[in-house]
């Protein structure tokens, strides 16, 4: 077992009781949802690699990192046929958006605040395997937990490059994104997807 306790150090709360309940009843949402999130991660990864052509410590980082996320996708897309669920788009929640829309648009510190949130949500992507893993059937725990090792590195390596490109420390930023991830988390949240907040009833509308 890969030891996550830096990362639930990190995070200012752990997954809600509510929110495993919900996920249980709901297993296909959050299989379908999490693909998404492989892909639009190694997206992400792609598009920071796009924009810094000569930082090759973070081309190095991310391609290896988008390389993987895609593996991932891969993953459960094999999951998803497996147990006969189609994979089709969902709404994203409003989780990543939450701290998007608080990154800085001058150069410098749009990196840094891209990577810092990139951190916390493969933090949270982490802890919420780690949670989740023990209340599922056999072969889909061994699966989450397979993926805790190249998920906890993943939020290392967001958070030394930021650490690495910033002329001042970075800890009251960390502090600000971790406090709305933390608000994110803990508050009520129309949509249940694998990152959202407490839930709230599900609605045909809403999936």
């Amino acid at each position: 077992m890969v030891d996550i306790s830096p990362i639930l150090g990190f995070l200012k709360c752990r997954t809600p009781d509510s929110w495993v309940a919900e996920a249980l009843n709901n297993l296909e949402i959050i299989l379908i949802d999490h693909a998404a999130n492989e892909m639009k991660a190694a997206q992400s990864a792609m598009t920071l690699m796009s924009k810094n052509p000569t930082k090759l410590d973070l081309l190095n980082k991310m391609s290896r990192l988008a390389r993987e996320e895609l593996v991932h996708f891969e993953q459960v897309l094999k999951i998803l046929k497996k147990r006969g669920i189609t994979y089709r788009a969902l709404k994203a929640s409003r989780y990543a958006s939450s701290m998007a829309r608080h990154i800085r648009k001058e150069q410098r510190q749009n990196l840094i605040d891209t990577l810092i949130v990139g951190a916390i949500i493969e933090a949270r992507s982490c802890e919420r395997f780690y949670t989740l893993a023990p209340h599922l059937d056999p072969d889909l725990e061994k699966f989450y937990l397979s993926l805790l090792k190249s998920e906890a590195r993943h939020y290392q390596d967001y958070l030394t490059l930021a650490e690495s490109y910033s002329e001042d420390c970075i800890d009251e930023r960390v502090g600000f994104f971790l406090q709305l991830e933390q608000e994110a988390i803990s508050t009520p949240d129309p949509l249940f997807r694998f990152h959202s907040g407490l839930p709230v009833e599900i609605s045909k509308a809403a999936v």
